[in-house]
């Protein structure tokens, strides 16, 4: 009877997440239900398409520069992630942090080049703690831009005078996330926003976004880029926006454009 009790009241809290815009999939993830899920994203500008590997295997392949992929599914326990140029088995760069991977949680694979433009990799652990009943917006910040290796991040309305609030992810350096892994994500009600990146403490934009809509249960990390398409155009400080969307459908990444 008890199991019984417990699976009605795990349908009637779906439920109402459903009729709130929330999913299913998100009630697990939130009840610490669901297996550990992991998504890719490509971010070395000129970098090779790759194939993306879990535990020696490929899990993801033949991805180009700005690849976001959707979330797979892998086993809880100890990960190895890494990545190899296609049709090679030589992995460019791989990780081991992630001693035991959780229930519930999403993890982002990041490749990216390193201060001195090699092949490196990042990995964030995501607890997803949203609330039960919640249909906030999820956000957090990712610098995976060498040359502006600190960033304060303003997610405002648009038209703000940054002049007179704090940044929303202050600090985020490269090769890090804000909020860092292991920590939950930003929560903030959805509208219409726009981003504005300056160097840490400046309130001189480096980037300034177009407006965007932030959508009700939104699950968003905000990359940042070296601006131009090749490593030989990369100049100090000048970024791009790119915006990887949770989920498991077909989620393409969005490049905010910038209106500097």
């Amino acid at each position: 009877m008890k199991l019984i009790r417990t699976v009605a009241a795990l349908v009637s809290v779906a439920s109402i997440l459903s009729a709130c815009g929330g999913g299913s999939d998100d009630v697990g993830k939130e009840l610490g239900l669901t297996p550990p899920e992991v998504h890719f994203i490509h971010a070395i500008p000129s970098g090779p398409n790759v194939d993306f590997y879990n535990n020696g295997k490929i899990l993801q392949a033949n991805l180009g520069y700005k690849t976001v992929t959707n979330f797979a599914t892998i086993n809880t326990g100890a990960q190895t992630f890494s990545y190899a140029a296609v049709n090679t088995t030589a992995q460019l760069a791989s990780d081991s942090s992630i001693n035991n991977a959780a229930k519930g949680h999403e993890y982002t694979v990041i490749a990216l080049p390193d201060a001195g433009f090699l092949p490196s990799i990042a990995v964030i652990d995501d607890p997803f703690d949203k609330g039960l009943l919640s249909n906030s917006a999820r956000v957090r910040g990712f610098n995976a831009s060498a040359n502006a290796q600190n960033l304060d991040l303003y997610l405002v309305a648009p038209g703000t005078n940054i002049n007179t609030v704090s940044p929303t992810m202050a600090g985020v350096a490269f090769k890090n996330a804000v909020p860092a892994t292991t920590q939950d994500s930003i929560y903030l009600s959805g509208g219409t926003y726009q981003l504005i990146a300056t160097l840490p403490g400046s309130k001189t934009a480096v980037y300034t976004s177009a407006s965007f809509n932030l959508g009700n249960n939104a699950d968003w990390l905000v990359t940042t880029l070296p601006a131009g398409s090749a490593l030989s155009q990369v100049v100090p400080n000048k970024i791009r926006l790119l915006v990887a969307q949770g989920g498991n459908t077909q989620t393409p990444a969005i490049e905010l454009p910038d209106t500097q």
